[in-house]
């Protein structure tokens, strides 16, 4: 995306679909693995760019830019050589998924997780008190320990190990050395347990008697870690040759997506903003000295700097939240994927454009008719752990459910059980910053789910009980990184600034609805009920003999 730095303006975007990853290369969902080739970034990276400078009047456009920036998903790390390549890229590890970037929702490393949680109990220092006193498999020291584990080709290539959002703009400024590459605050603060008051990562002991797998590792890594306003370098002098663009544009520091999403949605001091896409990240941010002495249990991090330099930036979110929808959507799509190009009344051509059209209304029209639905207590009820649950709480070990079907139990009211399973999870998050001593002002809703759901949105504003804003940029996360950008290219002093010059403003708001606020404050209370008893019966079924002998309770 290319924004005028002056207003705020989208002069031209462009998307990318990663070939790789639509063909399905390198995942296998049941086993909860989730890796993408370091070429799908370098593709799209290439490939969108050029096409905005086009979009936007090619050389005349090009010459003006004077700064980029990159949001990422994280957790996303990468093993790398001694210069600071993926090993995916060099030929001996092409095609394998444990040299490439294990994504966020990649789960393959709960078993890690939870030994570092139970070794982090050893020590008198808590190590894991800036990240809510939970470790996540979604996050980089298990990942990393998963794949040393998992692959000795890698253990003996990985000189380091490294956030997509630190890769991206070391590649674009050239760098040749691991050593120099610039890790975010963002990054380190909220994924691999780097804080103030350690003076950087925990020691190396904290790591090797956990597996010494681990020995040494702390020294392959970083001490210092920077915030997104900071310059990275500048574009080298053959990737500004590549994509058409003057050799003195800065690239900055990356940061995570919704994290760089809640500047571009113009975030307030104790006002959630929740980026809601395939997954949700919600970030509050609060004054330094409000928070001093303050540990929030079960989130994902407190990191001063990680969101607005000068402030601490509070990180939750839900492991699934369009991922729910997207998972009923392709339930019920199956006929249409799997049967439809056998179909001997249709051909192959109009069975294709027959399945793309059918696709396209299903989440509109399920919507439609779940807003239709009278509300009871005794409706369907789901929990929305689909990809296990991040906030409040981390446990990758939990699954979905939905209960009260019966034979009058529809697509509709299957779909409107799931949506407010996914409201009733949020509701979760702001309670327990409210709990913890963090007020929750407003909400402010930013992302793809936030722009193009309207009944979710309505629904999530009557289960929170408060006014939903929506930011009226689309690709709000882009919007952020460009403010960052035009503070890293001098345009603006502070991200303050550069919020204020280009910030869109807000331009739907969803006041929630008095008259089911009540029946959902009871459904809430089955929500939690029913949460409890799967989260029983799981640990159960964890804990369970080797004969896999079923405990009843």
């Amino acid at each position: 995306m290319i924004i005028d730095a002056l207003n705020g303006r989208e002069l031209a975007s462009s998307v990318y679909y990663y070939a790789r990853w639509q063909k399905g290369l390198f995942c296998k969902p049941a086993l909860n693995q989730f890796r993408q080739h370091p070429l799908d970034y370098i593709e799209g990276l290439e490939i969108t760019i050029k096409d905005c400078i086009k979009q936007a009047g090619g050389d005349d456009i090009a010459r003006n830019i004077k700064g980029i920036s990159v949001d990422t998903t994280g957790s996303s790390p990468v093993a790398v050589d001694s210069t600071g390549q993926p090993l995916a890229l060099l030929p001996e590890f092409e095609n394998n998924p444990n040299a490439m970037f294990i994504l966020w929702k990649d789960h393959t490393s709960v078993k890690e997780a939870a030994e570092i949680n139970e070794h982090a109990t050893r020590f008198d220092i808590n190590y894991l008190k800036y990240v809510g006193g939970i470790y996540s498999s979604e996050w980089f020291w298990a990942k990393l320990l998963h794949i040393l584990r998992a692959d000795e080709q890698v253990r003996n290539a990985a000189h380091s190990w490294v956030e997509h959002c630190d890769w991206i703009p070391f590649l674009l400024t050239g760098g040749t050395d691991a050593r120099d590459i610039k890790r975010s605050r963002c990054a380190a603060g909220h994924k691999a347990l780097w804080a103030e008051e350690f003076d950087g990562l925990p020691p190396d002991d904290f790591f090797s008697s956990l597996d010494p797998l681990l020995k040494g590792f702390t020294e392959k890594l970083f001490k210092d870690t920077y915030t997104a306003d900071v310059a990275a370098g500048t574009i080298s002098a053959a990737w500004a040759q590549r994509l058409g663009l003057p050799e003195d544009v800065k690239i900055g520091v990356g940061a995570f997506d919704a994290h760089m999403g809640a500047v571009g949605g113009q975030i307030e001091p104790y006002h959630l903003s929740k980026v809601m896409g395939t997954s949700t990240c919600d970030i509050l941010v609060a004054p330094t000295t409000d928070i001093q002495g303050k540990l929030v249990k079960g989130i994902c991090g407190q990191v001063n700097g990680s969101v607005i330099p000068g402030m601490v930036g509070l990180e939750a979110g839900q492991s699934a939240f369009g991922d729910t929808y997207a998972w009923f959507k392709n339930i019920i799509s199956w006929p249409l994927n799997n049967l439809l190009d056998s179909s001997k009344v249709i051909n192959t051509e109009i069975a294709e454009a027959l399945k793309a059209e059918l696709s396209a209304q299903i989440i509109p029209e399920l919507s439609r008719q779940a807003a239709l639905l009278p509300l009871d207590d005794v409706n369907e009820l789901a929990i929305d752990w689909f990809n296990g649950r991040r906030t409040p709480d981390a446990n990758q070990l939990l699954k979905g459910a939905i209960t009260g079907l019966s034979l009058g139990s529809d697509a509709p009211r299957v779909f409107r059980a799931l949506v407010e399973a996914t409201c009733f999870g949020a509701k979760s998050i702001v309670d327990r910053f409210i709990q913890e001593g963090i007020p929750v002002k407003g909400i402010i809703g930013i992302g793809g789910v936030a722009k193009k759901s309207p009944f979710v949105m309505q629904t999530m504003a009557d289960v929170l009980g408060m006014p939903i804003r929506i930011h009226e940029f689309e690709h709000t996360c882009a919007l952020g990184a460009a403010m960052f950008a035009a503070v890293v290219a001098g345009i603006y002093p502070t991200v303050e600034d550069a919020m204020t010059a280009m910030g869109r403003g807000f331009d739907v708001s969803y006041e929630p609805n008095e008259a089911n606020q009540k029946l959902y404050a009871k459904r809430y209370e089955q929500y939690q009920g029913l949460g409890d008893f799967i989260a029983l019966q799981i640990a159960q079924t964890k804990d369970a003999p080797a004969d896999n002998t079923k405990i009843l309770s």
